[in-house]
């Protein structure tokens, strides 16, 4: 494969404190394994502590957006992609990840995850489990795990 990998992180827009601590830090550990990451690109939730994580660790940040304008982009996001879909940029996080890493999130994480597993992308859960895609765990397409630390590590393991 050609480049860098990219690993979308995706997660809720509304999340309590200690997710935005993990979000943060797992941007931060994105940047440094060189990895680029893509987001939502708004200025909230997962999206904004992700991408400042990144962004500060010295990492390339891309934010997927749903509108047509800049409004609401997250100042740590350096390439803003402009869609006009909506929530149908879902599939557009997806499929330009290399693996998804989710993280606590309501309905558009949920179908995020839902058309990386639909698709063969990889997905780690990080502190975040809701409660299906057993087979794909059994499989090891689907990994949880508790860290920022053991998703760096299980998304090495499915970038090999």
């Amino acid at each position: 494969m050609l480049g860098r990998s990219v690993i979308g992180v995706m997660g809720g827009a509304d999340v309590p404190v200690e997710v935005l601590v993990l979000a943060e830090e797992l941007g931060q550990r994105v940047a440094n394994q060189g990895w680029i990451l893509l987001n939502g690109g708004r200025d909230c939730g997962v999206m904004r502590a992700s991408s400042k994580g990144a962004f500060e660790a010295g990492g390339l940040t891309v934010g997927i957006l749903p509108g047509k304008t800049l409004e609401g982009v997250s100042p740590w996001v350096q390439v803003p992609v402009l869609t006009g879909m909506g929530d149908a940029r879902n599939a557009i996080n997806v499929l330009s990840s290399r693996v998804v890493v989710a993280l606590q999130g309501g309905a558009g994480t949920l179908s995020e995850i839902a058309l990386a597993v639909k698709s063969n992308v990889p997905v780690v859960l990080l502190a975040f489990d809701p409660g299906c895609f057993d087979n794909e765990k059994r499989a090891g397409r689907v990994r949880v795990v508790r860290t920022p630390e053991e998703a760096v590590d299980a998304i090495e393991g499915m970038l090999s």
